[in-house]
C-alpha cells in the first residue's frame, strides 16, 4: 500500500524563457541552446491519489487539447519513474489543464515534472537528485528545468541546468493568441541566431536591472515563429503598447508571449485591457519568481 494515502495536489508552473539563444545543430539532431528561465505563479495542477492501476483524467479549460493523446507525457513520466525505481506504476492522476497546449511555456514538461515529484512522494521513493534529473531528461528537453521549477540557466539541449539564486520577482502578463506553432517548423525556418557562450551572471538586484540586461538578449525563435503565425506579432505589439510594459517577448518556440512590468498594478491593468480588447486570447497577469 502506498505510504501517501490521501489525494494531494502538485503545482506545475508555467516556464518562461526570458531569452533563448540558439547555437549550432548537434550530432544528435538537437540544437545547442542557452536560456534564462523563470517560473510563473500560473500553471496546471496535477491531483494524485492511490490506485491499483495507472490512469489519467483531464480537466480544465485546455483539457480538450490533450484529449487526442494516447500516451500523455504525464503517463510516460509515471511509467519511467516506476521502471527506474522498480515499483508498480500505480496511481490515479487528474490533470487540471489551465495552460494552453503546445504554447512555448513548458506546459507538458511541467506536468511531467510534477508527476515525477508527486509520484516520488506517493510511492515513498528516495531517489537521488541526479537519477530524477536523468529520468526527466529522457522525457524531454524542458523537463529537467521544470523538475526544479526555480530560476535557472538552461544549456545543452536543455538538460544542463544551473540554478540562479536571489532573482527579483517580476510582474508579468502572459498572452497566447490561440494559434499553434509546431516547434519543428520553427527551428526549420531559423536563419539568424545569437549562438551560445553568453556570460552568465549570478543574479540581479532589482526587476529593473534584470529587464535592462534582458534588453541585450533575444529569443532567436521569435522571428521564424512570427513569420509562421502573424498573430504572435499582434500579441507582441499589443503587450508593448500597454503602460508600464518594459519588455515584450515570445517564450520558447511560441506562441505564448509575455510582457515584463515592474509594478503589479500596471500588470493587472494591462491584463484587464487586453482581455477586453481581445476576448479570444488567453491573458493572465501573474508573477515570475
Amino acid at each position: 500500500m502506498p505510504h501517501q494515502a490521501e489525494p494531494f495536489n502538485v503545482f506545475a508552473p508555467a516556464k518562461i524563457n526570458l531569452f533563448l539563444h540558439v547555437g549550432d545543430k548537434r550530432a544528435d539532431g538537437f540544437h545547442a541552446l542557452e536560456s534564462l528561465v523563470m517560473f510563473a505563479r500560473a500553471g496546471d495542477t496535477l491531483i494524485i491519489e492511490p490506485s491499483d492501476g495507472l490512469s489519467l483524467a483531464l480537466e480544465g479549460n485546455f483539457a480538450k487539447g490533450l484529449a487526442s493523446e494516447d500516451d500523455n507525457l504525464v503517463l510516460r513520466a509515471a511509467r519511467a519513474l516506476g521502471e527506474h525505481a522498480g515499483v508498480p506504476a500505480c496511481a490515479h492522476l487528474v490533470l487540471v489543464k489551465n495552460l494552453p497546449v503546445a504554447s512555448g511555456i513548458g506546459g507538458g514538461s511541467a506536468d511531467a515534472a510534477a508527476a515525477l515529484r508527486g509520484l516520488s512522494r506517493l510511492w515513498d521513493l528516495e531517489l537521488a537528485a541526479d537519477v530524477l534529473h536523468d529520468i526527466a531528461a529522457s522525457l524531454g528537453s524542458d523537463v529537467p528545468v521544470c523538475l526544479r521549477s526555480q530560476p535557472c540557466w538552461m544549456e545543452g539541449r536543455g538538460e544542463i541546468v544551473t540554478p540562479v539564486a536571489d532573482m527579483p520577482e517580476l510582474p508579468v502578463v502572459l498572452v497566447n493568441p490561440g494559434v499553434a506553432v509546431p516547434t519543428g517548423k520553427v527551428f526549420a525556418s531559423l536563419h539568424e541566431r545569437h549562438g551560445t557562450g553568453l556570460q552568465k551572471l549570478a543574479g540581479w538586484k532589482s526587476a529593473g536591472d534584470l529587464i535592462g540586461w534582458l534588453g541585450r538578449t533575444a529569443n532567436d525563435l521569435e522571428a521564424p515563429a512570427r513569420a509562421i503565425a502573424p498573430e504572435i506579432s499582434d500579441a507582441l505589439v499589443a503587450l508593448a503598447a500597454e503602460e508600464g510594459c518594459h519588455l515584450a517577448r515570445m517564450s520558447g518556440s511560441g506562441a505564448t508571449c509575455f510582457g515584463l512590468f515592474t509594478d503589479n498594478r500596471a500588470a493587472d491593468a494591462a491584463e484587464a485591457k487586453l482581455k477586453a480588447r481581445h476576448p479570444n486570447w488567453w491573458v493572465v497577469a501573474t508573477t515570475l519568481g
